[in-house]
């Protein structure tokens, strides 16, 4: 009697987890071009491992092409082996090609802050050289809520509270509007086991206290839809800062003028416009024309040349010296000290 031939692998049940994981990331990938690569950033834990999956699945049918790219920090001693093994998990869940760049996390800004600058530039020197139409983050709804608490604890203005951009230029994340619950699920009803980075339970880290208490206690005391309640407000400060920076960008086309050494603002403008086109032209000339980027305080000393004026001298900033004459505020590069 012959044999039955072997039954074919289980392919596992579509949940509703692993539906809205699809959905989100199909979604994302739709608008890029066909036949382009989109890479995952995946560290192997629960969040980047459910897009990587959902990567997977979805770009082969929008006629694209999904890879990964592994970053090992090599901050704990088994960072190489875990690297190893997210690798192999994006193999097989269909992803290529999958690189793992190992980096020298190091400089100022604290742990958090270096490694994160270390990160995006391996992803950005893969992407790169993979010539890589999009890299694919897997923050979270969750993450978006702790970034905008962050950024209200800051106290720097309405960028710090807009959050994450769902896509900042090469970046997407698809996944900003689903819970991080539900994307540890997509992963258990996938058979996916998540690495746990132990990272995410130090304390030391402003963002893992805010994940284990603070917002824990809000979600308790306050709502329980306090997560949710976050990402709106992010979401409305960002088209709000958007907004006022496409004005302003329009504005400092009709109003800056050319000085020597930099350029001018008149004052008339300044002083009859709010606050916030005020300080965003201020920044803005700044940024681009000395590439200086103000702290509040900053701006609000050269904004006073125009609110409070009563002839005082320049203000003295890095690299850049301003001051009021003849009804402009006139930005120029600072005189080098061994010139003078």
């Amino acid at each position: 009697m012959p044999s039955e031939p072997p039954a074919a692998p289980r392919r596992p049940r579509l949940t509703p987890a692993v539906a809205d994981t699809r959905r989100a990331v199909r979604e994302s990938l739709a608008e890029l071009p066909p036949g382009s690569l989109a890479l995952v950033a995946l560290s192997g834990g629960p969040d980047s491992l459910a897009l990587a999956a959902a990567a997977g699945f979805e770009a082969p049918r929008l006629g694209l092409r999904a890879g990964a790219v592994v970053v090992d920090h090599g901050l704990q001693g088994d960072s190489a082996a875990v690297a190893v093994r997210a690798a192999e998990a994006a193999r097989a869940l269909g992803l290529e090609p999958v690189r793992v760049e190992r980096v020298q996390v190091g400089g100022d800004g604290g742990p958090e802050g270096a490694a994160r600058e270390a990160r995006y530039a391996a992803l950005d020197r893969a992407a790169g050289e993979l010539d890589a139409a999009a890299v694919l983050l897997g923050h979270s709804l969750d993450d978006q809520a702790e970034t905008v608490l962050l950024g209200l604890a800051r106290g720097s203005g309405t960028l710090s509270i807009a959050g994450m951009a769902a896509v900042a230029g090469l970046y997407r994340r698809p996944l900003l509007g689903l819970r991080r619950a539900l994307l540890a699920q997509a992963c258990a009803d996938q058979g996916l086991e998540p690495w746990s980075d132990p990272h995410n339970s130090d304390e030391r880290f402003a963002r893992v206290r805010v994940r284990r208490s603070i917002l824990p206690q809000l979600e308790e005391h306050l709502d329980a839809g306090v997560v949710e309640a976050l990402a709106r407000t992010a979401a409305i400060a960002r088209e709000d800062a958007e907004a006022l920076d496409h004005m302003v960008d329009e504005i400092a086309e009709e109003v800056v003028e050319l000085a020597e050494g930099g350029c001018a603002l008149p004052v008339a403008w300044l002083a009859a416009n709010p606050a916030a086109l005020r300080h965003r032209l201020i920044r803005l000339v700044a940024r681009a024309e000395f590439g200086v980027a103000l702290s509040r305080a900053q701006t609000l000393e050269v904004a006073r040349l125009v609110t409070d004026w009563h002839g005082q001298g320049p203000v003295h900033l890095p690299g850049i010296r301003v001051e009021r004459a003849a009804g402009l505020i006139i930005l120029a590069l600072a005189p080098d000290p061994a010139e003078e």
